[in-house]
C-alpha cells in the first residue's frame, strides 16, 4: 500500500439555524447562560470542532448503511466485518479506511493490509472572518442567547426556564478536510454521501428544537468545483 496523494477538500459551512456546540462549562456565572457554546481560549470566537464533524458524520453513515444493530451502539471496527452481510462488506470497509477502527483482538493481518490507516483528518472550523467583520461593523454579537421552557400540558403554564447560547443562522465557518488517498483509490462517494447527511441532520445539540441546521457552500476539492457533486447526491437505502 503506497500513499499517492493527499486531497484537500475546503469550502464553508453556512447556517440556517442557531448552532449549539457546548463548551461543557458546568459553572453558571452571574450574568451567564445555563448552556453556552464552545469557543477558542485565544480569541474567545465560537468553533465548530473538527470532531464534532467527524463524530456526527461517521455516526449517520454507519445508520444509512444500516450496521448499527450489528456493532451493538458502538463505532463500526475490524471486528465487526465478519457479523455483516456479504452486501454491504465493501462499503463497511470504505468507512473504516475512512474514519479508522480500533484493529483490537484477533484481525486477519490481510484485511488490517487492505483496509490501512485511517484516512480522513477533520480540522476545526473557526469564523468567517468576512462575516465577523459584518458582525462588528453592525454592532452586533458573534451568539445570540436563545430562551426555552417546558409548558404544563393541564396549566397551560411556562415553567423550569433556561437559556442556551448558540451561534445565530446566517454564520459562516471555514471548513477544512484532508484526504489520504492510497494506491489511487477514490472514496470520495462515501464523503459525499457523508456531508449531505450533515446537511439532512444538522449539527450540534437540540436538533429535534430546530437548531444547527446547515449547508455546505463553494466545496473544492484540490481547487476543484466539488459542490456541484453534493449537489447531485440523492440519500437512498444503503444496497
Amino acid at each position: 500500500m503506497q500513499l499517492t496523494h493527499i486531497q484537500k477538500l475546503t469550502g464553508q459551512i453556512e447556517l440556517l439555524s442557531g448552532l449549539h456546540i457546548g463548551s461543557g462549562n458546568t459553572e453558571i456565572h452571574i450574568g451567564g447562560t445555563d448552556n453556552p457554546v464552545i469557543t477558542n481560549p485565544i480569541n474567545q470566537q465560537p468553533y465548530i470542532p473538527g470532531s464534532s464533524i467527524k463524530g456526527k458524520m461517521r455516526s449517520l453513515l454507519e445508520w444509512q448503511l444500516g450496521v448499527v444493530g450489528q456493532t451493538d451502539g458502538h463505532p463500526l471496527s475490524f471486528k465487526h466485518l465478519k457479523k455483516l452481510d456479504s452486501t454491504i462488506q465493501d462499503k463497511a470497509k470504505a468507512l473504516i479506511k475512512l474514519f479508522g477502527g480500533a484493529p483490537d483482538g484477533d484481525i486477519d493481518s490481510a484485511l488490517l493490509a487492505e483496509i490501512g490507516p485511517s484516512r480522513l483528518a477533520f480540522w476545526d472550523c473557526s469564523l468567517d472572518p468576512d462575516w465577523v467583520k459584518k458582525m462588528d461593523e453592525k454592532n452586533l454579537l458573534l451568539t445570540e442567547v436563545k430562551m426555552e421552557n417546558t409548558i404544563d400540558r393541564i396549566k397551560g403554564t411556562a415553567e423550569h426556564p433556561r437559556n442556551t447560547e448558540r451561534v445565530p443562522a446566517t454564520a459562516k465557518f471555514d471548513f477544512n478536510l484532508t484526504i489520504r488517498v492510497h494506491d489511487h483509490e477514490d472514496l470520495t462517494e462515501t464523503i459525499l454521501v457523508g456531508l449531505k447527511l450533515l446537511e439532512l441532520t444538522g449539527l450540534g445539540g437540540s436538533g429535534s428544537r430546530g437548531y444547527g441546521k446547515i449547508v455546505f457552500r463553494d466545496l473544492k476539492l484540490d481547487g476543484e468545483d466539488f459542490q456541484v457533486k453534493l449537489d447531485q447526491v440523492k440519500i437512498q437505502e444503503a444496497s
